[in-house]
This record gives C-alpha cells, sequence and structure tokens, in this order.
C-alpha cells in the first residue's frame, strides 16, 4: 500500500523488516524470502537506486534458479525484473538476452498465446523501440496484438496496451 501510494519511506522499513525475518525464518532461498528480496528491490527500482537493485534481482534469480528451476513462473519474473532493470539503464547488450531467455522458456512452458507469453514478446519488443530498431519490434508487437485480440479480446486492457504500442 505504501509503495502504491509513493510513501517509500514507509515501505520500506517494512520491507527490510519481512526480508529479514523471513531469512530467519525460512532462509535466504526460500521463495516468501524471495519475494521479499523481490519487493524491496522494486521498491529501490521505483526510487531510482538502482545500484540497491541490481544486486537483490541477481540474488533472487540466482536462487530461485537453483530452487525452483530455471522455467518455473517466479524464475522468469525474476529474469524479466532484471531484463527491465537493465533497459532502464540503458544496458540495452545486456536486457536482450535475458529478455529473449524469458520469452522462448515462456513460449515452451506456457504456450505462444498465453498473456505472460505476451508480456514477454512486449518486453522484448520495447527493448528494440528504445534501441530504434523498429523493423525488429513491429513483428513482435504485431503478433502481440493478434493473440491478445484472439485470446482476451479488443476491448482487454493488454490488447488496448499492443494497439497503443503499435
Amino acid at each position: 500500500l505504501y509503495q502504491a501510494q509513493g510513501r517509500y519511506g514507509e515501505a520500506e522499513p517494512l520491507y527490510r523488516r519481512a526480508l529479514a525475518a523471513r531469512e530467519k525464518v525460512l532462509g535466504t532461498e526460500h521463495p516468501d524470502t524471495l519475494s521479499s528480496a523481490n519487493n524491496l528491490a522494486g521498491l529501490y527500482q521505483a526510487q531510482g537506486r538502482y545500484g540497491e537493485v541490481e544486486p537483490l534481482f541477481q540474488r533472487t534469480l540466482l536462487a530461485s534458479e537453483k530452487v525452483l528451476g530455471s522455467e518455473h513462473p517466479f524464475t522468469l519474473t525474476s529474469i524479466g525484473n532484471l531484463a527491465g532493470l537493465y533497459q532502464a539503464q540503458g544496458r540495452y547488450g545486456e536486457a536482450e538476452p535475458l529478455f529473449r531467455r524469458a520469452l522462448m522458456a515462456r513460449e515452451k512452458v506456457l504456450g505462444l498465446e498465453h498473456s505472460d507469453t505476451l508480456s514477454s514478446v512486449n518486453n522484448l519488443a520495447g527493448l528494440y523501440q528504445a534501441q530504434g530498431r523498429y523493423r525488429e519490434a513491429e513483428p513482435l508487437l504485431q503478433r502481440a496484438l493478434a493473440a491478445g485480440e484472439k485470446v482476451l479480446g479488443s476491448e482487454h486492457p493488454f490488447t488496448l496496451t499492443s494497439v497503443n504500442n503499435l
């Protein structure tokens, strides 16, 4: 709640408290602990505190791969989070293989038209757009739009975002 309201100073000690308690009680690699680390990293990212975000996202990704596996939804979200951080920092060369990895795994595990797969399609397209690689972005955005209309309907927020992205 506090983070959503922009009350970062109030949110941070609570996120830190939850993370510390979960590390102590559940261990550093428990999925709930990883979720708390991810939440704290998200708060830091919202504040532009990128130096503090990256180690948390990296830690979360490594632990989730070890504990949950490389194709688990949380692991794929962790990959996307790290890729998104790199994109926000203009580190496109580091972001692209991560976005591609998440997309390929989601296609394999969830299918070509699952909403999480389509989000990965949009993420990769957004990276290409940020680099001015429009010819590579366009077919991805068209794919996301077509699948969104088919699976979610023309009025769904995802579909409308896809329309806007094109």
